[in-house]
This record gives structure tokens, sequence and C-alpha cells, in this order.
């Protein structure tokens, strides 16, 4: 009998181990086929400790680090980690639960779960069909079937929807991959009709509710971009076989008394899978995370060059400083000569008359202004020599003149550069507004430095009425210039290109009070269908789809089409030079007749 029972010890211990050798052989093929660097965390095992050594030594011959404890290391390791369990044992109970309640379930982990017993799979599979393994979840059940090991993937396309169950492999000695592909995108981007929701923002107007769903590209001057990212979406939602279902929100969603509002606020309460483009701001990050660019939204101050008088003196523009050198030059030389000619022909004539030069200097400066300025003088000299230098002289000054208007008409109808940043808007004398909607109310307060601030408050003044304007009614105020509104720039291209003329196109300019990135469509943080709405719209855009939904529904910045003046009257601004030279002459003679009034009194 004790041979009989010793005999029976032996057989069982060697088919423990045999056992044993051939799951912990499974899992290493398993890791290997992979080809992923992995850490592997294994929990709720009832295997005895010198099989758990064993699993152990067996990953660190193949580079896998090994860990028993589920508390995240750092979210940089979070691709690398693959979870193991056995249904076999009871503590799997509470490795699923905990699995499900800390989200562990989703991607980017990946989860083993073995199972040998079919009782124990009937038994514990509901926990698995009840838990979040969705779209994203990356959870492979191996059965084992004697010294094989048969694999199947599980999923759902929603949290309401029936478990899928697809054929990963199987293992018999050696593992055989039977996966059509190995993205698990491509794996899992037929979602069975499953419903996805975006959330769609309008704040132009109600009419968007009917003409969005259609897609019938009427009233684009309210909520195109809106338009745009939906028909893009729906593309996308009919790659992945998905239901598109909309919801619509009144504005984008910023933080109001600490709680989300708008768009945000749909995905952040799960109404919402994903969202309208929207601006990237600090704090949306901990709500949503953005995928792709779908259609351009930039919020900028738009505005027309000031005219170049605004800010420069033009009289002075026509020439260059070595120019006017010359000319004040030339204009001494002349005198001096006409001044000696002058006093040649006193000596010659011995009399003078009163339209004679009487040798003078001040008589030959003021006939050497007189040419400058192209205006005639009352007096003359009377020989051959002296006429023939005057004629010279007003023959060169009248070609100069005649350069000197040219270029005067041109510059005073030609715009400046002078506005480039947001400090040189901030210091331009120019009125700044921005357009009456939702967004407005919100994005001047997302910086509290001086320049932003400076900006804000000449947009929003403490003691008086903040500066909102329609759309029609800013654009305007843009075209009549010395105007700045601030918006979303596609409506506001759409407007001036419907009202502005040609010529008014040329000087349009913007600035980015912001200073952000292009805006992304956001996506619900921890979404199952973040990947799938990444890739989608990555190929949306790799297409050219997105460029011709871009053409059908925006308006891009208008371009000059031609650089013909229009005609443009001339105002006290453009003539300020002028006039403050005037008043600088009518100073100095009211000085110079009280000074001849003094001395002759005295």
């Amino acid at each position: 009998m004790k041979v009989i029972l010793t005999i029976l010890l032996l057989f069982i211990h060697s088919s423990v181990r045999a056992k044993d050798a051939t799951t912990l052989n499974f899992i290493k093929l398993f890791i290997k086929n992979d080809g992923k660097p992995t850490h592997l965390i294994y929990g709720g095992l009832c295997w005895k400790k010198n099989v758990i050594n064993s699993l152990v030594i067996e990953m660190s011959k193949i580079g896998v680090r090994t860990s028993a404890s589920f508390k995240p290391l750092s979210k940089y390791q979070d691709h690398a980690i693959m979870y193991l369990t056995d249904l076999d044992c009871e503590q799997s109970n509470d490795v699923i639960s905990y699995a499900s309640e800390k989200e562990l379930l989703q991607f980017t982990y990946r989860w083993l779960i073995l199972v040998s017993s079919p009782e124990l799979k009937e038994e514990k599979l509901p926990l698995l069909e009840d838990g979040p393994v969705l779209v994203d979840s990356d959870l492979v059940l191996a059965e084992r079937v004697g010294d094989q090991f048969q694999m199947v993937e599980m999923h759902r396309p929603g949290i309401n929807g029936t478990m899928i169950i697809t054929p990963r492999g199987f293992y018999n000695g050696s593992l055989v991959d039977t996966r059509p592909n190995r993205e698990l995108y491509k794996r899992r981007r037929n979602m069975m009709g499953h419903p996805i929701v975006m959330s769609n923002v309008i704040q132009d107007s109600n009419t968007t509710r009917y003409h969005l769903p259609r897609e019938d590209r009427l009233q684009l001057q309210y909520d195109s971009i809106t338009k745009a990212c939906w028909a893009a979406a729906n593309i996308g939602f009919d790659m992945l076989n998905a239901t598109g279902r909309y919801i619509f929100s009144y504005r984008y969603g910023y933080k109001v008394n600490g709680q989300w509002s708008g768009m945000i606020a749909d995905l952040y309460n799960n109404k919402a899978d994903v969202g309208t483009n929207c601006v990237i701001f600090r704090d949306r990050f901990d709500v949503v995370t953005y995928t792709d660019l779908v259609a351009p939204m930039r919020m900028l101050f738009i505005y027309r060059q000031p005219p170049l008088a605004y800010v420069a003196n033009v009289f002075y523009l026509p020439f260059s400083t070595r120019v006017w050198v010359t000319i004040a030059v030339c204009t001494a030389i002349a005198t001096v000569t006409l001044f000696l000619a002058s006093r040649w022909e006193l000596a010659l004539t011995k009399t003078t008359t009163q339209q004679q030069l009487d040798g003078g200097i001040c008589d030959a400066l003021l006939l050497t202004m007189s040419a400058v300025t192209q205006q005639g003088c009352y007096i003359e000299p009377r020989r051959a020599p002296g006429r023939m230098m005057l004629f010279v002289l007003f023959t060169a000054l009248m070609a100069l003149y005649a350069a000197y208007s040219a270029n005067i008409v041109v510059l005073l109808q030609a715009p400046s550069d002078s506005i480039r940043s947001l400090p040189q808007l901030a210091g331009a004398k120019i009125t700044l507004a921005a357009n009456d909607v939702d967004y407005n109310h919100f994005v001047f307060n997302q910086s509290r430095e001086p320049l932003h601030t400076a900006v804000r408050d000449r947009v929003f003044p403490e003691n008086g009425k903040p500066r909102l304007y329609s759309l029609a009614d800013g654009v305007e105020r843009i075209r009549k210039g010395l105007f700045a509104l601030h918006s979303v720039a596609e409506p506001v291209y759409r407007q001036i290109e419907a009202t502005f003329l040609e010529s008014e196109k040329c000087d349009i300019s913007t600035v980015d009070y912001l200073v952000t990135f292009d805006s992304f469509t956001p996506v619900r943080k921890g979404s199952p269908y973040l990947e799938l709405i990444r890739v989608v719209h990555k190929q949306i855009r790799e297409s050219g789809i997105q460029s011709a939904i871009r053409k059908r529904y925006l308006v891009s910045k208008p371009h000059c089409t031609t650089k013909m003046s229009s005609f443009s009257s001339v105002g006290l601004m453009d003539m300020r030079p002028v006039l403050i030279l005037m008043l600088y002459g009518v100073a100095v003679s009211v000085a110079i007749v009280i000074g001849e009034i003094v001395l002759h009194k005295l």
C-alpha cells in the first residue's frame, strides 16, 4: 500500500508541475507574441508560491518586469501594463470589481484572464459582461482545455450593448494568433450601429437646429463651423458603422461658479461623447481630450490697417532724408547765386525799382522759396544772367514738385503697416470692440497679464457701456476704419466678402488676442471611442475629405485681388501736418509783428 500511495503522489505532483509549466509557457509566448513593452501585474492568483516565483523568473528571462501591486506607478507606463488574473481563484472577483471601479479595463491597459473550469467560467463571466469592457478594452479570455488554450477577445460597443466575443487564437505547445489585424482600432471599428452622441454649439441662429442634421448647406452665415464639424463627424460615424446622434448647446463651455457649462458640461456629464471644435484652454484638459483639427476656428481682432497719414507725416515720406538734404543744399546755393547776381546788377545800373532785386539776401531768399513752393514773386532780376538762373530754378523745381505731388496722392490713400502685434494694437488710437456673442463674455477673462487686461478694459470699460456690436454693425465699422472687432474669424470673413469692395479687402489685418493653438475636436476624457474618433478624423483629413468640407462650408480670409486704389476724400486728419505748420507760421508772424511794434515804440 505504501508503494502504491507513493507512486500516486509522484504522479499527481508530476501532473501538477506539467500543468503549471504549460500555463507559464503559454503566458510567456502570449507576451512575446504581442511584441510590446510589458510590465506584468498579477492579482487574484491562488497559485502556489513556487509557481508564482517561477512566473517571475520566466518573465525576467524575456525582459518583462512583474509586480503584485495594482497601484499605478506612473501614467507614462500605462501603455506597457498588462494585468493577469485567474477565474479559478476566488480572489479574481475582487480583482475584476476593483478594475471596473478604477477604470483599469479601458485603453491603454491589457488583460489576460485565465480559466480552466467550465463551471467557474459560466459563474464568473457575468462579472465581465456587466463590467465596462468596451470597444477600447484589450481583454483576452484564455480557457484551458487539457494542455491547450483557446483565446477569445471580449468587448461591448457600448454600456448597453451586447457582449461581442471574437476568436484570438489558440495554444497547443506553440501559440497561433488568428487576429485579422494587430491594430485594436481595425478590429473594433465596426460599432454595430451603436449610437455616438455629438454636442453641437449654436450661437448665431436657432435655424441651425433644422439645417444641421439635413446638411443642406442653407444659411451658412449662421454657425458654419458647427455645420462643418457635424458633416465631418457624420462621415466618421459612417466609417465606424455607428449611428450619429446630436444634441445642441448654447455655448462652448466655461466654468460658471465652479461648474462647467455648455458643450464641455455635456461631455463632462456623459451626455455626449464628442463635441464641436473649440479653443484649447488649460482648465479644459481636466475634462476633455483634444483629437484633431476639423474646422479652423480662431478668435481674433479683425480690423483695417489705419491710413498712413494717421501714423506718419505723409508730407515728409515722398522723399528720403538724403533727397531733402539735397533740396536744402540746392536751395541755399540758388539763394547765394541770386544774391550775387542781384549785387552785380546793382553795380551795373546804379538804380533799382520796386520790382527789382535790391541786392539783399532777404529778397534772394524770398525769391528762392517762391520757386520751391511754385509760387510767383513780385520781385525779379532784370538782367539776362539773373533771369536765366531763375528760369533754371523754376524748371528744375517744377519736375520735383510734380513727383512730390504724385507721391502725396498715393500716400494719402495708402494703408499703413503699423499694427502687427497685440502690443501695437493696445497702443493704437483705434476703437477696440467685440462681437456680441456668448464666448466674448468669457475669453477676455482668461488671462490676467497686464497687456491682456489693458485690452479687456478698453472693450469692457469699468465705468462705461461695454463695446459690443452685432456682426453686421461691427463689420460695417471695420469697413469705415479705425475699428477692431474681436470675433471668431470665419463669420466676419463671410460678411466682409459680401459687403466690402475689392480695394477695401487689401488692408484687412488680424491680431490674436488669446495667442492660442488652433481649435480641435474635444472628446470626453476616458471615452471608449477616443481612439476610434482620433483615427477616423486623421483618415478624413489625409484623404482630402476634410479639405472639401472646409471649402463647402467655410470662408477663408479675403484675398486682395487688385491693387487699384479707389477714390477717397482727404480729411483734416490727413492734412494735420500742414495745419500744424500753418499754426506755427501764424504764431511766428504774430511774434514778429509784436516785436516790430515794440521796436517802433522804442
